[in-house]
């Protein structure tokens, strides 16, 4: 009989660390409370539901995201290969069509004949050497889960607060207004651009900043990842915050007038037909009714369409650095493996490569095999060192970015470096995939 790991969490780390155990030699038991339970950002019966965005972000392998996700394409990495056949048009990104993605994840899941699907809630974590788990209940984990994990560690659990954007429907947008462009090229583009002038985007930013807000509840402190922030905390920093920030004008030539807009909003594809839409960077804690009010004053949005409103939520994660092995295992009991965002990484491709990272030690151990760490080199690597070596009173979650990799031991300038980090981080890759044959 093969050895069997338990996986709690059926989201992007879970199904990914399911798929490297399985191809890996060992079974597994997945467990998920989906359709009994749902988080409050969740409403997809399907497994591996993309909640905030549809986008995973650049995929060119010179930038770190787009260096991670090459790295885990030649890990045989599921997600990102479905990620892959349900794209759909978003300029250098990768983005996908969400319930074709989450329908294909649930689909391979569900067939897998080494993989059995349990749809019930857990609230304790119980392990052994013999029987190990990996905890992959996301940044919405449950009180239960987290009291429980928290018993466990010994540490009290640190939360931070995330935004969603909200989704509109095209057919409801005036294009006489509106066009497409991507950022920088010629010709229409996978982007579709609301142009501001001065006087419209003044107007604007007043009423966003004015808005009224959901408050937070009396045991949450205001605490937000800043690379998620709600559109209107940005806005409160200062008049031009935003036009540096999401609505950034340049490279977007208004072809309708031959001039660049004062400000933009930017609006991606959200499925394959283009009938759903994302504010790009609009994450947001206004009210439904304001959103609906405010947003709307957004040139060529006038008379929009929400599919689904933006909201706010808790996400949960723990001190990595003062609790995981570079194995993502626990010091307190390396029989549980932290994988996604509980972990302490930021972002659907981290989460999910953290996943991976999980599901492979894991098998490894019950075969008696020696973890190998990932190079520092690589994406990989440079995420788990932000995890295990950042000073535990500092630590937050991050996204991979080339600030987390090591220093250069010569100067390169600074065109040349994403190349470079690339050919180090493949040429790294490669040497340690051998290592775990």
């Amino acid at each position: 009989m093969k050895p069997l790991i338990n996986i709690i969490g059926a989201g992007l780390a879970g199904c990914e660390a399911a798929w490297q155990a399985v191809e890996h030699g060992c079974q597994v038991r997945l467990y998920e409370m989906k359709p009994h339970k749902f988080s409050p950002a969740h409403e997809s019966p399907h497994l591996a539901e993309l909640v905030c965005s549809n986008s995973l972000r650049s995929n060119a392998p010179t930038s770190a995201v787009g260096l991670l996700k090459e790295e885990m394409r030649r890990m045989n990495s599921l997600l990102i290969k479905v990620a892959d056949e349900t794209a759909v048009p978003a300029g250098q990104a990768l983005a996908v069509d969400r319930e074709h993605f989450a329908a294909r994840i649930t689909e391979i899941m569900e067939g897998h004949p080494l993989i059995e699907i349990i749809h019930e809630e857990q609230t304790e974590l119980s392990a052994s050497p013999e029987s190990p788990v990996i905890l992959a209940t996301g940044p919405l984990t449950s009180e239960a889960m987290a009291e429980s994990l928290a018993a466990i560690t010994g540490e009290e659990r640190l939360a931070f607060y995330d935004a969603i954007a909200p989704i509109i429907s095209e057919e409801s947008l005036n294009m006489d207004i509106i066009y497409s462009k991507d950022r920088w090229q010629d010709g229409p583009g996978d982007y579709l651009n609301c142009p501001f002038d001065k006087e419209q985007y003044l107007h604007f930013i007043k009423e966003l900043n004015a808005g009224d807000k959901v408050p937070l509840k009396s045991f949450e402190d205001e605490k937000y990842f800043e690379g998620c922030l709600p559109i209107e905390v940005m806005c409160s920093r200062g008049e031009d915050t935003l036009r540096y920030g999401p609505m950034k004008p340049v490279g977007l030539r208004d072809p309708k007038t031959g001039r660049d807009p004062y400000a933009a909003v930017q609006l991606r594809k959200e499925n394959r037909e283009g009938t759903l839409l994302n504010l790009v960077g609009f994450q947001t804690k206004l009210t439904y009714p304001e959103q609906k009010r405010i947003f709307r004053l957004i040139p060529g949005m006038e008379q929009v369409e929400f599919i689904r409103l933006g909201s706010i939520h808790r996400n949960t994660f723990v001190c990595a650095p003062a609790l995981l092995l570079p194995s993502l295992q626990l010091k307190t009991n390396p029989a549980i493996y932290l994988a996604g965002q509980l972990s302490g990484v930021e972002g659907y491709v981290e989460s999910t490569a953290m996943g991976l990272l999980a599901g492979l030690n894991a098998t490894r151990i019950l075969q008696d095999k020696p973890v190998i760490n990932p190079p520092v080199a690589t994406a990989f690597g440079a995420l788990i060192t932000h995890l295990t070596q950042t000073d535990p009173a500092n630590f937050q979650p991050s996204n991979v970015n080339f600030g987390l990799f090591p220093p250069w031991e010569k100067k390169v300038p600074k065109k040349l470096r994403g190349e470079k980090r690339k050919e180090m981080g493949l040429a790294a890759l490669e040497v340690w995939q051998q290592q775990l044959l």
